[in-house]
């Protein structure tokens, strides 16, 4: 079957949007409009230990989200990152083709764009590309571009940046529980600990204040580690409000997701959060899913449970939780 992708629609210079694409009235951006004067938390790495500590711990515990700079990741190996994803998406559409994905029959890695078989349900205004980056043992190398040439060399050395930065931000908010610095690293799996890329892609669209680029939803990783153009519209929700997040050049965006909630038993928030869509300019983002592999067994830390706070989740297979997010079916 032949897929319409979102960026074909757009370069047909459309004046009104397909009906498949209109939002609801309760979550048109015209409708739902983000509070002036909240700013997200934005948190330096560089900063003494104990307070780095503080910060990360009270963002993680608040709002599910913040923002990172001294980081160490350098801009230069930033811009080649943005650029080798732009590149992919200037090809040729036959092209990029090759790697088109199909999530209907477990598909996930490759070229795509979001369908559905319910003709009620609406779909976002993006493209994208998925592939897992680490741990070597399970990446499939087919499924990344190999135009441009640079792409994977660009992806890898990115990857071990990302790793490190992980890894300081887990330390982080285990001591944030009182925990051994290694402690959520272990639960997600040690060193196996996979990380997946997600470049997207949203195209100006004709009526941005009708459509979402990505609708509101939770990240079913344990963290998210984003990176995207200086065209805005990321916008997380934050005590019955939409807030939206500034561009700052070269900062990491961070996101609590679903398995650090379900570890800490609550006291880390998964952070709920919807991408907004530009008329005039082009939108991409470049995301870093942290996430366990599928077979390891995920639930609330047995030394944050007490009778005082009882587990508030239940324990199963990182894979067991994907099917039922997918599919939508109550954890």
């Amino acid at each position: 079957m032949e897929v319409k992708r979102v960026q074909t629609l757009a370069f047909n210079q459309l004046r009104e949007l397909p009906p498949q694409f209109i939002r609801p009235d309760n979550e048109r951006p015209e409708n739902t409009k983000a509070l002036d004067g909240v700013n997200v938390p934005i948190i330096s790495l560089s900063q003494p230990h104990h307070l780095l500590v503080a910060k990360i711990t009270e963002a993680a515990s608040d709002w599910g989200f913040f923002v990172i700079t001294d980081h160490g990741i350098s801009s230069k190996l930033i811009q080649n990152l943005q650029d080798v994803g732009q590149k992919f998406f200037s090809l040729p559409q036959k092209e990029k083709e090759v790697y088109a994905n199909d999530p209907s029959i477990g598909m996930f890695e490759g070229y795509g764009t979001k369908m559905t078989k319910n003709l009620e349900e609406k779909v976002e205004w993006l493209d994208y590309y998925f592939h897992l980056m680490s741990p070597p043992s399970r990446v499939n190398y087919e499924m990344w571009p190999k135009n441009p040439s640079s792409y994977r060399e660009v992806i890898e050395e990115y990857n071990k940046e990302i790793l490190r930065v992980t890894n300081n931000i887990l330390e982080r908010l285990s001591e944030g529980l009182a925990l051994e610095s290694n402690a959520l690293k272990s639960c997600l799996g040690g060193d196996e600990v996979e990380l997946e890329m997600k470049i997207n892609m949203y195209p100006p669209c004709p009526q941005p204040e009708l459509a979402l680029g990505v609708e509101p939803h939770t990240d079913m990783s344990a963290l998210t580690l984003l990176v995207s153009n200086d065209v805005p519209g990321l916008q997380v929700w934050q005590e019955n409000n939409w807030v939206a997040v500034n561009y700052l050049q070269n900062a990491l965006f961070v996101h609590i997701g679903d398995q650090l909630e379900v570890l800490s038993n609550g006291k880390y928030k998964s952070v709920l959060h919807r991408s907004l869509v530009d008329k005039e300019r082009k939108r991409m983002s470049w995301v870093a899913f942290v996430a366990p592999p599928q077979e390891v067994m995920v639930g609330p830390l047995p030394m944050l449970v007490n009778d005082q706070n009882p587990p508030r989740y239940s324990t199963k297979a990182y894979a067991e939780y994907r099917y039922r997010k997918f599919n939508k079916i109550p954890q």
